[in-house]
């Protein structure tokens, strides 16, 4: 059974930076063809993909939050990390990991509430 389980902050300050880890149990991140996927939802609105790094180390991004968003992994600790720079008003979200193979997302965090707050 795979579970992805979220640490990080729940409270960051306008202009920091929210990092997110997700350390993935039951299965390895290096296993192809597994994507592994940040997702958020902020109030009131639908699901936004954020961004995925593949099994084989390659990144994507979604365009439109590509300038402050990274992506990266540790496969020694079979962790995978959100960084979003500059952290903004319309950054307040739950975030997500997921995994995905193909079109399908089986296995989902919990989710983190992030709000943005001086």
């Amino acid at each position: 059974q795979v579970q992805l389980q979220e640490s990080g902050p729940g409270l960051v300050k306008p202009s920091q930076t929210l990092s997110l880890t997700c350390t993935v149990s039951g299965g390895s991140i290096t296993t192809s063809y597994y994507y592994w996927t940040w997702i958020r939802q902020p109030p009131g609105k639908g699901l936004e993909w954020m961004g995925a790094i593949a099994y084989n180390v390659i990144t994507y991004y979604n365009p439109s939050l590509m300038s402050r968003t990274s992506i990266s992994r540790d496969t020694s600790k079979h962790q995978f990390t959100l960084q979003r720079s500059s952290v903004t008003p319309e950054d307040p979200a739950v975030y997500y990991c997921t995994r995905r193979k193909y079109s399908n997302y089986d296995y989902w965090s919990q989710g983190t509430q992030v709000t943005v707050s001086k």
